[in-house]
């Protein structure tokens, strides 16, 4: 990253097979942007699209070559290192991610760039009226709920990706080095004023969500157990009372079969007992590779992306 921005504002975009969205995106954005009046720059990152989106964003760096740079995955990273690809290259001393499916609307952008002027280093937009289907709306709710009780990260709404940083934020992001992150907690723990505004929320403008549910719940996971050690101290005390149950069990069928007589289904009894208690330790098995796992992946120290190709001119920005 440069010392020394002399550019005001970077939108950082990551694309993944988004051929649909990306003119009506274009179209919307560059006047919004345009209108500030100051000098910004907009980042996108093709996280290995499948389809046109790589050509339409070497068209806009050849139509916009004064504003636009792209950053070419030469595979699918995933929509957090297409991110932080970003973030390392950045040269704003504003900083807002977009995504491109227009859920999102571009014209919400000065919302947050208010925020960041009245003295707050971090903003994280909530969406208003979602537009989602049910299924999405309440699982959000539920991970909402779980992340609040697990972690201290304090956020209305984690799946909205439209959020303002402070250069000194994204600096920060980009030395902790971290390989399974969840950008918006990580701005968050580092962040001395955060703040929030609620944004508008509209629907897909064309094609379908990325977003599987495997990777909704992985992106989850990764938030919960790389900004906190509850999962392991709720299995670690859910074990304890495990354990002290099934004592008091075998005491309680040990005093049936000494002074009441043997139980032809007792059998069946300590069967479940059994099956019980082994599906509560590959639980633990499981939740402890999870966070040995990251241990590793962060101490062997492998490269996290590959550029193959990043189109940008000399010029840094433009009004």
């Amino acid at each position: 990253m440069s010392a020394t921005p002399t550019i005001l504002l970077s939108i950082v975009i990551p694309v993944y097979n988004e051929e649909l969205n990306l003119p009506t995106l274009f179209a919307r954005l560059y006047p919004v942007l345009d209108a500030l009046g100051r000098r910004y720059e907009i980042v996108f990152t093709n996280d290995g699209s499948a389809d046109r989106s790589f050509a339409l964003l070497q068209a806009q760096h050849a139509a916009r070559p004064d504003v636009t740079r792209v950053i070419d995955f030469n595979s699918n990273y995933g929509q957090h290192m297409a991110i932080m690809a970003a973030f390392e290259r950045v040269r704003g001393e504003v900083i807002v991610t977009l995504d491109a499916d227009l859920q999102n609307p571009p014209e919400e952008i000065p919302k947050l760039l208010e925020k960041i002027a009245a003295g707050h280093d971090y903003v994280g937009g909530f969406r208003i009226d979602r537009q989602d289907s049910l299924f999405r709306t309440c699982a959000s709710r539920l991970i909402n709920f779980v992340r609040e009780k697990t972690t201290s990260i304090e956020m209305t709404d984690q799946g909205c990706m439209l959020r303002a940083y402070k250069r000194e934020i994204v600096e920060a992001i980009v030395r902790s080095g971290a390989i399974n992150t969840f950008i918006p907690a990580l701005a968050y723990s580092f962040s001395g004023n955060p703040a929030e505004v609620g944004v508008k929320h509209e629907e897909r403008h064309a094609g379908v969500s990325n977003y599987s549910f495997y990777s909704l719940i992985r992106l989850n996971f990764d938030l919960i157990t790389g900004f906190s050690l509850a999962p392991l101290q709720y299995f670690t005390m859910f074990a304890g009372l495990s354990a002290a149950g099934s004592f008091l069990l075998v005491l309680i069928l040990a005093y049936r079969r000494l002074f009441l007589g043997a139980e032809a289904e007792g059998i069946f009894t300590l069967f479940g007992i059994l099956f019980f208690l082994l599906s509560v330790a590959m639980i633990g098995i499981g939740l402890i590779g999870e966070y040995v796992g990251r241990t590793y992946q962060v101490v062997r120290a492998r490269q996290r992306y590959y550029v193959r190709e990043t189109l940008e001119t000399k010029s840094e920005g433009s009004q």
